[in-house]
């Protein structure tokens, strides 16, 4: 499902003539685990009063997302293609009032974990007897942003153990690495220093996301928080690791070479 959905990607980008590539491929399995294994959702019914929650909080990875809803069954495949056009439910970031299933409204950075901790203070202090759980991912550039801190001190201070994050450790973002841009440093050591539960794993891993999960599930006095180092461009060697790729989109030529290499072809 991980293959399809990248392969998805690069249909929709491609089509587009915009967005961004390298991140939705790497978070390609951590979508997949959540929709497919971990989150409690029905597609049928959006708003089940009992689903589990979903923030996207770095929305420009917005395609991997729409291909995971898609695949699991909240609109027709075939609609990726509308991806960023005009009068489109795909918008170019999540806006949550165009298309059911949709948690929030994603663009400005560093907004999805207060939103998703926001969510788990409610269900803590409202939803005592049926456990609903929160998820959320963001970007690694991301957690360059204030407000994100502001999230990690009010999750730990409420032991919100209902919510389970991760952050897409990549490396990249649109100007370059990560650590010449803003150094992140030892970001396990910070996020346990704010009184959360912090695991890190290999996030193309698939065994491992729905381990950590679980793992995540098991501590119910703290918030978890899941590094998950993934390969930007992951499954195409020519984006692979390149920060050029975080907001360029493939042309047709370049879509039709990366398809051939998800499918495990090497191109004459």
């Amino acid at each position: 499902m991980a293959t399809t959905i990248r392969k998805d990607i690069i249909s929709m980008l491609a089509a587009a003539k915009s967005g961004h590539s390298a991140g939705p491929l790497g978070m390609a399995e951590l979508l997949t685990v959540l929709y497919f294994h971990s989150m409690l959702h029905d597609p049928k019914n959006p708003d089940w009063e009992k689903r589990d929650v979903f923030y996207l909080s770095n929305g420009h990875t917005a395609p991997v997302l729409y291909a995971a809803m898609a695949r699991s069954g909240y609109f027709p495949v075939e609609e990726l293609k509308t991806l960023r056009q005009l009068g489109s439910r795909l918008q170019g970031h999540p806006e949550r009032r165009a298309l059911a299933g949709l948690e929030s409204t994603s663009g400005p950075l560093g907004s999805g974990l207060s939103q998703a901790a926001g969510y788990a203070y409610v269900l803590q202090e409202i939803d005592q007897i049926n456990q609903r759980w929160v998820y959320a991912i963001m970007g690694d550039g991301e957690i360059n942003e204030g407000n994100v801190w502001e999230a990690a001190m009010f999750a730990g201070k409420y032991a919100l153990g209902n919510l389970i994050a991760f952050i897409d450790r990549n490396n990249i973002q649109i100007d370059g690495s990560t650590e010449d841009v803003m150094p992140l440093g030892d970001l396990h050591a910070k996020w346990r220093a704010f009184d959360w539960h912090v695991l890190e794993i290999d996030g193309n891993n698939v065994r491992s996301i729905i381990d950590a999960i679980d793992l995540g599930k098991a501590v119910t006095t703290k918030p978890t928080m899941i590094i998950a180092n993934t390969v930007p461009g992951k499954g195409v060697p020519f984006m692979e690791y390149n920060h050029r790729w975080h907001g360029m989109p493939p042309t047709s030529e370049q879509a039709d070479t990366a398809l051939l290499a998800l499918e495990g072809v090497t191109a004459s």
